[in-house]
This record gives structure tokens, sequence and C-alpha cells, in this order.
């Protein structure tokens, strides 16, 4: 592999992590500090948190189909979907026991065990979205041209729309 397709691929991965947080496992944990404080996806409350648990995995089942989908995935090609359809299922599976297990302490912790607590969720993220790129790269690298050309603008349109997302909660 040269050093322009290994960055490419990393391009696409990392264009991948930004959207995965939010596409493959579902959404990133809501950060306790945010001051906006009022959209449900700011609050810290066990209903909040409780919301997003078992929410990942029926969100990733419908992200896999889709993909799968749209990325016109071969017979060929099914071992190295399977793999990062797995990662995917496995980490939106963990996001789920997280939030599950952050929502019956939330209302017992203090200020400082939510950010910790918080901390720990966007770590485990973190964490998450490094499993899924080898397992994205090897199927990336198995692509025709045109499948890459078509998960190129995927990735690149989910990555607009988390962007877009963001700016607009943070505008307001």
């Amino acid at each position: 592999m040269t050093p322009f397709q290994l960055s490419r691929s990393a391009l696409l991965a990392a264009a991948l992590a930004l959207p995965v947080g939010a596409w493959a496992q579902g959404t990133a944990p809501a950060n306790p500090a945010d001051t906006g404080g009022t959209s449900a996806t700011h609050q810290t409350t066990p209903m909040a948190d409780a919301g997003k648990a078992g929410r990942h995995e029926d969100r990733v089942e419908k992200r896999i189909t889709n993909l799968h989908a749209r990325l016109k995935i071969t017979p060929a090609q099914e071992q190295q979907w399977n793999q990062f359809a797995q990662v995917m299922r496995d980490n939106a599976k963990q996001m789920d026991q997280d939030y599950q297990q952050r929502s019956q302490r939330v209302q017992e912790m203090s200020a400082l065990d939510n950010m910790q607590s918080y901390a720990k969720l966007a770590e485990a993220h973190a964490q998450d979205v490094q499993k899924l790129v080898p397992a994205f790269e090897a199927l990336y690298n198995s692509m025709s041209a045109e499948q890459k050309h078509t998960a190129d603008q995927v990735f690149r349109s989910y990555a607009e729309r988390a962007h877009q997302r963001h700016e607009g909660h943070h505008r307001g």
C-alpha cells in the first residue's frame, strides 16, 4: 500500500470516525458540561440516558442494512463486510450497556462523578471508533473503484450532516 492509499484510507476512516459515533453506534455521549442543557441530548437524567440505552443496537442494524445496499457489497466481500458489521454491533451493544449503567447511577452522582462518568463514555466511544478502523479498512481495500467512490460520498455526507447538527446546536 502506498502512502497515498494509506492516507486515503486513514482519511476515510477519519471521516467515518465522526459520524460513526452518531452513525455506527447511535449517538455520542451527551456532554454534561454543555450549558445548552435543555435539549434531550444534553440532559443527564436517568430518563435521558435510559432513552439512549437500547436504541444504539436498533439504529446500527438499520445502518448496516442501508450501508450494505448502498455499497453494493459483493459475495466476495461478505467476509470483510461481516467483520465490519460485527464490530458495529459489538460497539452498539457495549454502548447500550454503558448508557444503562450510567442511567442507573446518574441521580446519585455528584457533579464530579457525572463528569468522570461522561469521560468514561467518551473514552469508550473513541475506543469503539478505533476498533472500526481496521475492519473498515479491510472492507474498503476490497472494494471496486465505484464502491470506494460511493463509500467516500456516503461518509462525506454523514460527516457533513453531523457537522451541521453540531454547528446548529452550538449557534443557538
